[in-house]
């Protein structure tokens, strides 16, 4: 077999491999997740059963990663300390090690049981988690298929006079082979598919003993990397838990590569073959670290908490917007099932609400205090609400249409509608309103006493009634549809009153109105614009109870 030929079975083995993996997680997750959360909310409040607990739910979604993920948002949101979410991950990362020695026994009966048990349930129901569990079987038994491809793709590296010059310079130069696993580790994001990799290349006699206890030590630290790096931009509460692990699986790994360096331990106290010395290495490194860990615990978390202290933390505007787009109520589950999907829509149409509410009360402040941070800040939201929208509008196209019926359909469109509007809501307080703040600032300006107040007045009228298109939403009632359609008129003749009251301060001569007409009128027109499109939001509801005119032009 060639390089490339070989190279490509082995590819393909390990995608196989990773791809089986997250099958079993997802399956996990969207079955059994709700209820394996809340367990482990109240398991993880004492701290010996955290370890228990992290430990299961390791091998349950066959990632200690996903368990440290998970962990730190607890820990984050303060439903668990942070001495339990760094013991929790320590017994994740037992049972994640628990996992690969499962995977390493013949389990090749089981691969055409799985897939066809899997496929079966998947097929003949339409209960999710049935169907859940069927995804969970079939997931099952391509991993082990994986498993058997990896070591058929091995079989000819026997033969490669190329792969013992490989194996023996790295064999001779130990630092590098633990850096070349931790780097791998880092790129498959999986410890168990680097450890099983490991165990069959070992079985093979590929790979020696020594050289695998090497590799499975850097395949701890670059495994540990992983979810610090994935938590990186998260808030400093949810990345204790993660640095807390790479601090001690991480230093671990190396004083453990100085041992095997230095003190040449016999590995026949690990098993009499080559793949089970490595898996075990690989388990007793890990139950080491946890039973260490147990009293270092209290260290390990103070300095963890001293290094996230040391990283600049979020400015209050980064938190709001982290606050705001952090979550979604778009649930892929709920697709086949309209009239929870549309649910789901008008939940984050809300969300989108607040988000333009916010907006629409934070721009008047900058009229007054303008700061190019905060202006910066609330620009920033713009594209929050652009990755909502863009985000709906993906969902609400891939809602199953086969059941859904004509008023599904309707409010589909009609929730389509609203969050363009809303977008567009958006545009005009970031491209319009706030180039006029920045104008304001640039220029030193200040409005009349009189135009301040007739602006105030007007961006409060505005925002009432946002207010009840926001709800109109939510409650679909006539009354605040008819309510909102008469205030679009009123403030359309508060507006020119207010236009002509600026033009007579002109005609006086008054050199303050001078200097911030432009500015004055130019934002009169845009919050009338804003009270207009979300006046459009009544149109649906009032059309629907048949109090909506066709035309409002006059017939000849």
């Amino acid at each position: 077999m060639s390089g490339s030929v070989f190279f490509l079975h082995m590819a393909g083995a390990i995608a196989l491999l990773l791809w089986a993996t997250r099958m079993v997680r997802t399956g996990v997750e969207r079955a059994y997740g709700e209820a394996l959360k809340q367990r482990l909310r109240r398991t993880l409040r004492n701290p010996l059963l955290a370890t228990a607990a992290g430990l299961a739910l390791a091998v349950a979604l066959q990632s200690s990663t996903a368990v440290t993920l998970l962990v730190g948002s607890f820990a984050g949101s303060g439903v668990v300390t942070g001495l339990a979410g760094i013991l929790a991950v320590r017994g994740a990362e037992v049972g994640s090690a628990l996992v690969v020695k499962i995977l390493s026994f013949d389990l090749a009966l089981l691969v055409p049981l799985c897939l066809l048990a899997g496929t079966g349930i998947f097929m003949a129901t339409e209960r999710r988690s049935w169907r859940q569990a069927g995804r969970i079987l079939v997931g099952i038994g391509l991993l082990i298929l994986s498993l058997q491809m990896m070591g058929e793709a091995a079989e000819p590296l026997r033969q490669s006079r190329l792969v013992p010059l490989i194996v023996g310079y790295l064999s001779s130069d130990p630092i590098t082979a633990f850096l070349l696993a931790a780097v791998v580790t880092y790129l498959f994001h999986s410890s168990i598919a680097a450890v099983l990799l490991l165990a069959t290349f070992a079985a093979r006699g590929i790979v020696t003993p020594e050289l695998g206890v090497v590799m499975v030590l850097g395949v701890n630290l670059g495994s540990s990397f992983i979810a610090p790096m994935l938590t990186r931009g998260a808030p400093a509460e949810c990345r204790v838990v993660p640095l807390g692990n790479l601090l001690m699986r991480g230093v671990g790994s190396v004083l453990g590569l100085a041992a095997v360096m230095f003190f040449n331990p016999p590995l026949a106290l690990l098993g009499s073959d080559a793949a089970d010395q490595v898996i075990h290495a690989h388990i007793a490194f890990n139950l080491l670290i946890l039973v260490a860990g147990i009293p270092l615990s209290g260290l390990v978390l103070r300095a963890t908490e001293a290094l996230v202290a040391l990283s600049p933390g979020p400015t209050p505007e980064e938190k709001q917007n982290a606050l705001l787009s952090e979550s979604t109520a778009l649930d892929e589950n709920a697709l086949e099932h309209p009239q929870q999907a549309l649910a789901n829509v008008t939940r984050e149409a809300v969300r989108m609400c607040e988000t333009v509410e916010f907006m629409l009360c934070r721009v008047l402040e900058l009229y007054e205090k303008p700061d190019r941070e905060a202006i910066q800040a609330l620009a920033d939201l713009d594209d929050s609400l652009d990755r909502r929208h863009a985000a709906i509008k993906l969902y609400l196209a891939r809602i199953s249409r086969e059941d859904m019926t004509k008023d599904e359909a309707h409010r589909c469109q009609e929730l389509l509608g609203v969050c363009v509007k809303l977008e567009q809501v958006g545009d005009i307080i970031v491209r319009n309103l706030l180039a006029h703040v920045r104008r304001k600032m640039e220029r030193g300006v200040e409005f009349t006493p009189e135009g301040w107040r007739e602006l105030s007045d007007f961006h409060a009228a505005v925002l009432a009634n946002a207010r009840l298109a926001f709800n109109l939403l939510v409650t679909q009632d006539p009354e605040t549809a008819r309510k909102l359609v008469a205030e679009k008129d009123r403030l359309r003749d508060v507006e020119k009153t207010m236009s002509q009251r600026h033009f007579e301060r002109l005609r006086k001569g008054a050199e303050q109105s001078l200097e911030t007409s432009s500015i004055h009128l130019d934002t009169i027109r845009d919050f009338k614009q804003i009270n207009s499109l979300l006046a459009t939001l009544a149109y649906p509801v009032l059309e629907a109870q048949g109090l909506l005119r066709g035309t409002r032009l006059k017939s000849a």
